[in-house]
């Protein structure tokens, strides 16, 4: 039996002494993260939310096998949130919309959740009124029966049997005066629930997992009462795909307690705030550099290489790689490179005696030395 074929549903229930206490790590961890921010200044973190929505809306899409350009993500959603970042790429329609969807459950996250916004997220996601080669209904709900299946043609396995098309437009009535209710607290079991609910309403033709994931980051926002973004739960379930799926069948079939689903979710949580730390170490990287160095004379040609560099260029720093990113002569770039070692920032790696590598000196503990590239 389906769990909306039960009695119950959707009034689900979970174990409070189990979920109390994964919610005090998963609230630790968040603070821990944000106390971390918090002192990078307010650019910074907005530069941490665009990274972490990058990963939200390329690995959400991954997960149904879509595959997006994060280069063209990022820089759609720099550019609509007003944040320079080095080496901005021009964005295909279709990712346009895409991260139109997500910054409106983020941005908007006090707005309610209606049938008028939802349907406008789906236009974003198909455009063209196709899944690939097939047509779907967009910007509606589903209206034939809709089963999650695997495994090629003939040897297909239902994983799941959405309700009826009939009943959707009901069951969507029921979750979102739930989503939108004052009642409702708004913490991080929320997101969970939501995800879950929507996702086994199943309500549009394709594309529910997505809106299901973009839904759970808006009540995360509304946990946080805030729409910058420092981790990505989306990420952390590309990679635990199959437990992400395991755990959904396995939930939604029989009763309404769904105390595993939202135990697995708030550690799936847990571990992409732990893992934030390398997803933004780049941006904490380069906060720490100027903070440390915010007293320091040095030229606007300086500024303009040590940032390429700082903010991942592919290369390593060579005096021959400076003069051609700041556009001067080999003589100036060298003596740019000699002053910044005298000043401590940049050092000189062992092992060459021509076209030197240099590292640059993030702080006493850690120095920053640039992949190489083949080609050099």
């Amino acid at each position: 039996m389906y769990i909306h074929e039960t009695a119950e549903w959707p009034i689900f229930k979970w174990d409070r002494s189990k979920i109390d206490a994964k919610l005090i790590k998963v609230s630790k961890a968040v603070g821990f993260l944000e106390g971390q921010l918090s002192a990078i200044g307010f650019d910074m973190q907005q530069q941490a939310t665009v990274e972490a929505l990058t990963h939200d809306i390329v690995s959400s899409s991954e997960i149904e096998g879509v595959l997006l350009n994060s280069d063209q993500v990022r820089s759609s959603i720099a550019r609509r949130m007003g944040v320079h970042i080095t080496n901005e790429t021009e964005s295909s329609h279709y990712i346009e919309g895409v991260v139109e969807m997500m910054l409106d459950a983020v941005n908007n996250f006090c707005k309610p959740l209606t049938d008028e916004r939802l349907f406008d997220w789906h236009n974003c996601l198909f455009p063209t009124g196709r899944s690939g080669m097939i047509p779907i209904n967009v910007g509606k709900y589903r209206t034939d029966p809709m089963n999650v299946v695997s495994g090629s043609l003939g040897r297909e396995k239902v994983h799941y049997h959405a309700p009826d098309a009939d009943v959707v437009p009901f069951e969507m009535q029921r979750f979102m005066e739930w989503f939108n209710s004052d009642s409702t607290p708004k913490d991080y079991v929320k997101s969970a629930i939501a995800h879950f609910w929507f996702v086994s309403i199943h309500p549009l033709d394709d594309g529910n997992g997505r809106i299901s994931r973009a839904i759970a980051d808006m009540a995360l926002c509304q946990a946080e009462n805030s729409s910058l973004r420092y981790f990505s739960i989306s990420r952390q379930i590309n990679k635990e795909k199959k437990k992400y799926n395991d755990i959904l069948e396995k939930c939604q079939k029989g009763s309404c307690d769904i105390t595993l689903w939202i135990e697995w979710y708030l550690d799936c949580m847990l571990r992409a705030i732990n893992g934030a730390e390398e997803m933004l170490s780049q941006i904490l990287n380069k906060a720490i550099f100027w903070k440390n160095h915010s007293q320091t004379v040095i030229n606007d040609r300086q500024k303009l290489v040590l940032n390429i560099y700082l903010d991942g260029y592919i290369g390593k720093l060579t005096v021959k790689k400076w003069a051609k990113l700041s556009k001067v002569s080999p003589d100036t770039a060298a003596r740019d490179v000699k002053q910044l070692v005298e000043l401590g920032i940049l050092i000189p790696q062992e092992g060459k005696h021509r076209n030197i590598p240099y590292g640059i000196v993030i702080s006493k503990d850690l120095i920053l030395t640039p992949c190489p590239e083949e080609d050099e």
